[in-house]
């Protein structure tokens, strides 16, 4: 296995984890819950073809489900994310050739293209997560707290994870 096979795995069992065992139980306000698991989709290589990136959200969001206790809520989630990555980062990528070979990150698509795609994924996964959860717009004020609130708190948390785990290309040397 290459060095980053290796990488990404352990970031995925390290996000799983993460996410099931701490973030999971935090409730902050009673309104937002941080959902951080999803940085492994984010930061999938633009190489990969599709059909991976699906298959490994939808596991991502699979493990994170049998141990919330959220049967398929997580999983049709990530995999609708997983789908429209790309299209996603397209909006805010003009060319092809810039992230044929890279991982999306602060430093390959600069500050301000990394953080509206990271604040639009946040957002499409928040709004999945929560109309489905709610299943109805009783309260749709409260569903639209939820979903501002959770997508702001996932976006902070991933981005500071985005400058932990690549370092600056500077530091590299």
């Amino acid at each position: 296995m290459s060095k980053t096979t290796i990488i990404f795995v352990l970031l995925f069992l390290l996000l799983i984890l993460a996410q099931v065992v701490v973030f999971n139980h935090i409730w902050l306000f009673g309104v937002a819950i941080p959902i951080i698991f999803i940085y492994f989709i984010i930061s999938l290589p633009e190489s990969l073809g599709t059909g991976w990136v699906i298959t490994f959200a939808f596991l991502a969001g699979f493990l994170v489900d049998i141990f919330s206790n959220t049967p398929g809520l997580n999983a049709m989630c990530c995999t609708v994310c997983g789908a429209v990555k790309r299209p996603m980062l397209k909006l805010y990528v003009s060319h092809d050739e810039e992230m044929a070979n890279s991982l999306p990150s602060p430093y390959t698509l600069g500050g301000i293209t990394y953080m509206k795609y990271l604040i639009t994924f946040t957002t499409l996964y928040s709004l999945l997560y929560f109309v489905i959860l709610s299943m109805d717009f009783f309260n749709f004020y409260r569903l639209v707290i939820r979903i501002i609130s959770t997508s702001l708190l996932s976006f902070i948390i991933i981005l500071a994870l985005s400058y932990l785990f690549n370092p600056s290309p500077s530091k590299k040397k």
